[in-house]
């Protein structure tokens, strides 16, 4: 595993972890999660390398190595959507495949959908239409959880995720700001994502609305059950297993 870092389009300092060798696969993470979290801890990442990928896992800004600026000018509109694009143009990606798991599969569906990146295959993870249709409501809650913090009491909903956003070390402030930059994505577009696409998500995740569904909008969609709720489904060994078979190994 090796992390380096780079500049996005404002100087943003975004840190990447790498693994293998072969056809780049670039990943991104979920909603203060990291590539550490989802892809490295759990060996996503190690699985897919040795089907013979490099696999390439953004922080997004906010989130793990990443700078997490606190200047409002640091969060434009769709803001991860363009570091992606500059980590794909810093890399000087062409063919290459693109993956995400919740807000990373949000972003990863923006960006195709809109004509940003062109990546041959997709994989999007742990999400549903709720998820691209009614951010404002997603971002309500969060910003919730960031508001009230350490008096959100126990039993309720939102203290697990009070307690993610802890343990992340997530600062606040900069995040609060992040969670305005994201936008609703028409479903009317997912029928510009027309390359292969798998659509994976847990049996007990309805975070992010109905998956399948979903994979129905998708002109060229495959939806793959792996067992879990939203934070646990990432845990666990049949997510990286599903997104290894359904890629392969490189032609």
């Amino acid at each position: 595993m090796r992390m380096e870092t780079f500049e996005s389009f404002d100087g943003t300092r975004l840190a990447l972890h790498r693994t293998g060798e072969g056809r780049p696969l670039l990943l991104l993470h979920g909603l203060f999660s990291s590539a550490e979290m989802n892809w490295i801890k759990w060996g996503h990442a190690q699985i897919i390398a040795e089907r013979g990928y490099e696999v390439l896992m953004l922080d997004f800004r906010v989130h793990g190595e990443s700078a997490a600026p606190r200047d409002e000018d640091a969060y434009p509109e769709n803001v991860l959507v363009r570091d992606v694009a500059s980590l794909a143009e810093h890399l000087a990606l062409e063919d290459y495949d693109l993956g995400g798991f919740s807000l990373g599969a949000r972003t990863s569906l923006h960006a195709v959908a809109n004509g940003v990146l062109h990546p041959s295959r997709l994989i999007v993870g742990g999400m549903g239409t709720a998820g691209l249709g009614e951010w404002v409501k997603r971002a309500a809650y969060f910003k919730r959880v960031i508001d009230e913090f350490e008096n959100i009491p126990r039993g309720d909903p939102a203290y697990f995720s009070m307690q993610f956003l802890k343990s992340q070390g997530v600062d606040r402030v900069a995040a609060r700001l992040l969670l305005d930059t994201m936008t609703d994505l028409e479903l009317a577009k997912l029928a510009n994502v027309t390359m292969p696409t798998l659509v994976v998500c847990g049996d007990e995740d309805h975070d992010n609305g109905s998956a399948e569904d979903l994979a129905g909008l998708l002109p060229d969609a495959t939806y793959v059950k792996v067992p879990g709720t939203h934070m646990g489904s990432v845990t666990k060994p049949e997510l990286g297993q599903a997104m290894a078979d359904w890629l392969g190994n490189p032609a």
